[in-house]
C-alpha cells in the first residue's frame, strides 16, 4: 500500500518532470559535460578513476583544441573520446596520407562514426593555434581562473559517534593557462572538525600545485608541489585516471601522460614534491621526479609488555582520507614516505622504448600483521622497482607491454596487442602474469584485482560494426590466483564475459541490450576448521538501455537491469532496477536540470546494480543499488551570469517496505563556480 507521503512525491517528481517539455532553445551546449557523461553512462560497476582529472583535461582542451595534425598518442588518449583501436587507426592514417585537410577527413578513417566525430570536435582543430605566451610571468596571469565552493550534508544525520559537525566542504581554485596550470584544493569530510580541535587552521585537506608546460626550451613539462605519476603499464606506479573492464571493450591500454598536475580530494593517490620531463635531444624524453610526504597508517608504538618488538611499526597505509574520530586521528601523518626515481624514454613513428626505475622509504618499517594470505606481501622500509616498457605499430597491428621487476627479485608483465582487422573488426588481447611476491605499492595495472600481485589472466575483447548503426561489443577475461587471498583459503580462478549490442541512430535513440557474467571464488566460514570453504560464486546481469533526444534540450533515459547471484551453499538472490532520466539542458535560457526516479528490488547486496548519476559539475557517482527502496535526484543549475553558476542537488533513498525516517537516507549539496578570464 503506498503511503500518502511516497504518492505526493512520486506526483512532484513528475510535474517537474514533464515542466520541462515546455522549453526549446538552439545554441552551445555544455560540451565537457556531455562528453563526461558519454563517457561513465555506460559504466556498469564502479570503478577507481580520478574524474576531476577527466573533466580538467576536457576543458583545457576546449579552451585550447588539440591540432590533430601535431597530436601525439598520449594527447590523444588524456581527451577520453577515442577508443584505443581508434587511437591506432588515426595514427595510422595520419602516417600513410599525410596531414588532414579539413575535419570532415575523420569520416574516411575505420571505427570513427558520426557521433564519435561530433564529440570530439569541441576539443580539437585544425587551424594554427596563438602563439604561446612570450614569458613565464605572463603565462602565469593569462588564462581561465576557475573558483569552486561546495557544500554537502546529509540532513537528519547528527554526527554523534564524530568529533566533527555532519557538513562536507570543498573549496578549490584552479588556473588553466596555455603554460601554466596552477591552483589549490581544500576540503572537510563530513565529521571532521573545522576550525577547531584537530584541524585548528581550518579546513582537514590541503593540496596545491604548479605545473608549467614547456617553460624553457628542451624542457617539456615542469611539476611542483602535488602531482601526479603514470609509468608504463602501471606495473611501477599510475596515479592517473585508470579505468578497468568495462564496455570499452578495447580501451585496455594504460598510456596517460607520465606527469600530470593534481587537484582532486584522494588523499592518498598522489606525489608531493618536484618532477620534470626534458627533451636533451630528438625523440629523447628524460623524467625525473621526487617526493616526500606524511603518510596516514595504522602504526604499532613500543610497548615492554609485548614480546614482538620495541621498536615502531606501521601494519598497513590508511587511504580514506578521514580523520572523524580519535583512532582515525591517531593514524593521521602517522609515518612519512620519501620516494625518487627516473624515467628514460626513447621512440620514433612505429616504436617507443622507456625505461623506469622508482625507489621508496618509510622512516618506520612496514611490518603487515602475519596471516598465509599476506605473507609475501612486501615488509621492511625501503622498496626498489625496476621496469622496461614498450610500445610498437606494425601495419593494422599495435603491441604494448612493460615488465617490471621488484627488490625481491619477483619479475611481473603485462603486454597486450591492438588490431584493426577490418574496418568493421576490431581485437584486443592482453596477457598479465603478477607472481604471488611481486612487490609495489603504487602499482595499478590491469587486473582484477586491486593490486597487479598473485594473479594471470587473458583478456580478449572484440567490436564489430557489421551496419552503420549497429555495433556488437564482447569481453572474456580468465585469470588465476595461484595463492591464497584476503578471505580466500586456497588457490582458485575466475572468468567474466561482457557482450554488448547497440544501435545508435544519429542525434535522436541510442539503445543497447547487454549481458554480463561472472564467475569467482568466495570463501566461506567454517565452525570446525579455521580454513575456509571455497566455492565458486556467479553473478549474472541483464541490462536494457535507451536514451532519446525529445528537442533539442531534453532528453529522456530509460534503464532496466535485471539479474541474480548465486552459489553453492547460500540461496539464489534475484535482484532488479529500473529507473527514468530526464536531461533539461535548455540553450539560451540560464536554468537546466537532471533528475531521476529509480525503483529496485534485490533479496541482498550480492545481487546489486550499478548505475551512473549526474552529479554537481565535476563531481561524479556511481552507487549501488540493493535491497528494495526507491532513490530519486535532482540536479539544478542557474547561470545568472555568464561566469556564474549556481547549482543546487538533491538526492534521497528509501529502503524497506514503508517510508519512514528509520530508512530514508537524504543528501543536499550546493555549489557555486565562478569563472574569470577565457
Amino acid at each position: 500500500m503506498k503511503t500518502p507521503h511516497l504518492t505526493r512525491l512520486r506526483r512532484a517528481c513528475w510535474a517537474v518532470l514533464w515542466l520541462g517539455a515546455y522549453f526549446t532553445a538552439t545554441g552551445q551546449a555544455d560540451t565537457t559535460q556531455e562528453a563526461i557523461d558519454a563517457f561513465l553512462l555506460p559504466a556498469t560497476e564502479e570503478f577507481e578513476a580520478d574524474y576531476a582529472a577527466l573533466a580538467e583535461s576536457l576543458e583545457r582542451y576546449r579552451r585550447q583544441p588539440l591540432h590533430l595534425n601535431s597530436a601525439t598518442e598520449e594527447e590523444l588518449r588524456e581527451m577520453r573520446l577515442l577508443s584505443d583501436i581508434q587511437i591506432v587507426h588515426f595514427l595510422q592514417y595520419r602516417q600513410s596520407a599525410g596531414d588532414l585537410v579539413a575535419l570532415e577527413e575523420l569520416q574516411v578513417i575505420p571505427g570513427f562514426s558520426v557521433e564519435d566525430i561530433q564529440r570530439l570536435l569541441p576539443f580539437v582543430t585544425l587551424a594554427e593555434t596563438a602563439n604561446r605566451a612570450g614569458s613565464l610571468w605572463r603565462a602565469l596571469g593569462q588564462g581561465k581562473k576557475t573558483l569552486s565552493m561546495r557544500w554537502s550534508r546529509n540532513p537528519g544525520h547528527t554526527g554523534d559517534y564524530t568529533l566533527g559537525d555532519p557538513n562536507q566542504w570543498y573549496l578549490r581554485y584552479q588556473h588553466l593557462g596555455g603554460m601554466a596550470n596552477y591552483g589549490f584544493t581544500a576540503e572537510k569530510d563530513a565529521g571532521e572538525e573545522m576550525f577547531r580541535g584537530s584541524n585548528a587552521k581550518g579546513f582537514d585537506y590541503y593540496s596545491w600545485h604548479l605545473f608549467l608546460r614547456e617553460p624553457l626550451r628542451g624542457i617539456k613539462t615542469l611539476a611542483l608541489g602535488d602531482y601526479s605519476l603514470n609509468i608504463g603499464q602501471g606495473l611501477l606506479a599510475y596515479t592517473g585516471f585508470a579505468g578497468g573492464k568495462s564496455g570499452l571493450v578495447t580501451g585496455i591500454k594504460r598510456n596517460s601522460p607520465t606527469l600530470r598536475p593534481y587537484s582532486s580530494v584522494n588523499e592518498a593517490n598522489f606525489l608531493r614534491g618536484a618532477a620534470l620531463t626534458a627533451t636533451p635531444w630528438k625523440d629523447v624524453e628524460i623524467t625525473i621526479f621526487g617526493s616526500y610526504r606524511r603518510r596516514d597508517a595504522n602504526l604499532v608504538l613500543p610497548d615492554s609488555l609485548s614480546e614482538d618488538t620495541l621498536a615502531p611499526y606501521f601494519t598497513a597505509l590508511d587511504l580514506d582520507g578521514l580523520h572523524r574520530t580519535p583512532a582515525e586521528l591517531s593514524d593521521r601523518n602517522a609515518i612519512s614516505l620519501g620516494l625518487w626515481g627516473a624515467r628514460l624514454a626513447y621512440g620514433r613513428r612505429r616504436w617507443r622504448l622507456g625505461v623506469n626505475t622508482l625507489r621508496q622509504s618509510f622512516n618506520t618499517p612496514m611490518l603487515p600483521r602475519p596471516q598465509l594470505y599476506n605473507q609475501y606481501y612486501f615488509r621492511g622500509a625501503r622498496l626498489a622497482n625496476y621496469s622496461l616498457d614498450y610500445s610498437l605499430w606494425w601495419r593494422n597491428l599495435h603491441f604494448f607491454g612493460e615488465t617490471a621487476l621488484s627488490g625481491n627479485g619477483a619479475v611481473a608483465t603485462v603486454n597486450g596487442l591492438l588490431a584493426g582487422l577490418d574496418r568493421k573488426i576490431d581485437l584486443a588481447v592482453l596477457y598479465r602474469l603478477y607472481p604471488r611476491h611481486y612487490q609495489a605499492l603504487l602499482a595499478h595495472a590491469f587486473a582484477e584485482n586491486s593490486q597487479p600481485r598473485n594473479e594471470s589472466g587473458l583478456y580478449i575483447g572484440i567490436e564489430l560494426r557489421p551496419l552503420s548503426q549497429w555495433t556488437l561489443s564482447a569481453y572474456v577475461d580468465m585469470w588465476r590466483n595461484p595463492w591464497l587471498q584476503y578471505l580466500i583459503d586456497s588457490p582458485s580462478d575466475g572468468w567474466e564475459y561482457r557482450c554488448r549490442l547497440s544501435y545508435l541512430q544519429k542525434r535522436r535513440l541510442e539503445a543497447y541490450l547487454e549481458i554480463r557474467t561472472k564467475n569467482q571464488a568466495l570463501g566461506v566460514d567454517r565452525w570446525d576448521n579455521p580454513v575456509d570453504f571455497v566455492i565458486l560464486s556467479q553473478r549474472r546481469q541483464l541490462r536494457l538501455h535507451l536514451s532519446y533526444k525529445l528537442t533539442k534540450a531534453l532528453e529522456w533515459r530509460s534503464r532496466l537491469d535485471f539479474g541474480f547471484a548465486d552459489n553453492d551453499i547460500n540461496e539464489r538472490q534475484r535482484g532488479m532496477v529500473i529507473y527514468q532520466d530526464f536531461l533539461l539542458r535548455p540553450i539560451g535560457f540560464p536554468l537546466s536540470f537532471t533528475t531521476r526516479l529509480a525503483l529496485f528490488d534485490t533479496d541482498g547486496y550480492a545481487a546489486r546494480f550499478y548505475a551512473y548519476e549526474n552529479d554537481l559539475l565535476n563531481h561524479f557517482s556511481i552507487p549501488a543499488y540493493y535491497e528494495r527502496g526507491m532513490r530519486f535526484y535532482i540536479n539544478m543549475r542557474y547561470r545568472p551570469l555568464k561566469t556564474v553558476t549556481l547549482e543546487l542537488r538533491y538526492a534521497q533513498t528509501w529502503r524497506g517496505e514503508h517510508v519512514s525516517q528509520a530508512n530514508t537516507q537524504k543528501q543536499l549539496s550546493m555549489q557555486l563556480r565562478w569563472v574569470m578570464g577565457r
